[in-house]
């Protein structure tokens, strides 16, 4: 059976940013459904980057985490993927999830304090399986954490 996307959350609006769909992608055996967003600050619209969230759980999912995202150099520093971040919870909760997983290189200091100042408490600094999806030679330790929503 298909997973049901909700068009409810085509465009989710924060004091700053919109959050734009670009497209929802129904997974497969190893990736989860998914919903890939524009992040573009207001009130211009001017693209500032991207990010997802993925629905569900599986064993690829802790490795790479529920939610990715992503904020173009020139837009970095001014916390857009925090705020873009706090906004797609909403989905996660939507579809009954009750928590989500979050990961990062082990030293993307970025993107591990966003994951912090999110509430998300660290599982554990791990090397990654060669049996994970994204798995290639010289992957660096990833960071996890897990978000109660």
């Amino acid at each position: 059976m298909a997973f049901v996307f909700e068009n409810d959350y085509d465009e989710v609006d924060t004091p700053r940013l919109k959050l734009r769909i670009l497209t929802k992608e129904q997974g497969n055996e190893k990736e989860i459904p998914y919903y890939w967003y524009e992040i573009a600050r207001k009130p211009d619209l001017i693209p500032v980057g991207k990010i997802s969230i993925r629905i569900g759980h599986n064993y690829h999912s802790y490795y790479n985490g529920n939610m990715g995202y992503e904020v173009d150099e020139a837009y970095r520093g001014q916390h857009y993927a925090l705020e873009a971040a706090k906004a797609v919870l909403a989905v996660a909760r939507h579809h009954g999830m009750d928590k989500i997983y979050i990961t990062c290189e082990e030293d993307n200091t970025a993107s591990y304090r966003t994951i912090e100042s999110l509430g998300a408490g660290l599982v554990e600094i791990t090397e990654i399986p060669t049996d994970y999806f994204g798995w290639y030679e010289g992957i660096p330790r990833h960071r996890v954490y897990e978000l109660s929503l």
